[in-house]
């Protein structure tokens, strides 16, 4: 499914290259549960947004599904992103003017439903997390809690082939953070969703089905 060739992404502060990351080679297989683990400044975000295209390497090849991601045009991307991707953000990124209904809504207008399907699919994830009551507020109104809450069902709601998770229970209490993984873990195993997270969390890494350790920028599997 993912294939990444000597990856490299870096920053240039004069004339100096600073690498993020560094020659990364990594394999991810439809249906797997990746665990990205590493301390602060390892590169970890970085590789995520490499793989969610919402960031280009410095340098490397990358295959999503059979597409040659580094040679598609900026739209390209986009459109391999809408249809198949979906990302929880440790800051969340609500759009503020929107509320939480039209926020979770958003990634089904790029899949040309019906206004009446639409409304199904909302309802049930606004059942699913239990935020049927905050449906009209706007982010600001929302605790952080409830604001991951939010971003979770909108990366699930299009039914994505691979979900990205940036410290996806950072925000929230251990009782929805182990309820979260738990989801994680039966959309795995149960409809086949790929799964990278990045976490600093163990028991959250070994919802995982692999543990992959980033250290400077470089990568080294565990297990």
């Amino acid at each position: 499914m993912i294939e990444l060739k000597h990856i490299s992404k870096w920053i240039t502060i004069g004339g100096i290259r600073t690498f993020i990351l560094k020659d990364i080679d990594l394999s991810i297989s439809q249906g797997e549960f990746i665990s990205i683990m590493g301390p602060s400044g390892s590169g970890k975000s970085t590789l995520l947004n490499v793989l969610g295209m919402l960031d280009e390497p410095s340098e490397g090849q990358y295959h999503f599904l059979g597409n040659p991601v580094h040679q598609l045009k900026e739209k390209q991307r986009s459109q391999i992103y809408k249809q198949h991707i979906g990302f929880v953000f440790q800051a969340y990124h609500l759009i503020d003017e929107l509320t939480v209904y039209e926020n979770i809504e958003t990634p089904l207008i790029y899949q040309n439903l019906k206004s009446s399907a639409r409304q199904s699919i909302v309802s049930d994830a606004l059942d699913r997390f239990q935020i049927v009551g905050k449906k009209d507020l706007f982010p600001s109104q929302l605790s952080g809690g409830q604001q991951q809450l939010v971003g979770i069902a909108r990366a699930l709601v299009a039914r994505p082939k691979l979900l990205l998770a940036d410290e996806p229970t950072g925000n929230l209490n251990s009782k929805q953070g182990e309820e979260i993984m738990t989801l994680f873990q039966e959309l795995n195993r149960q409809e086949g969703v790929t799964i990278v997270q990045v976490t600093h969390s163990e028991k959250n890494a070994e919802y995982g089905t692999r543990i992959i350790d980033l250290l400077d920028g470089r990568i080294e599997i565990k297990s």
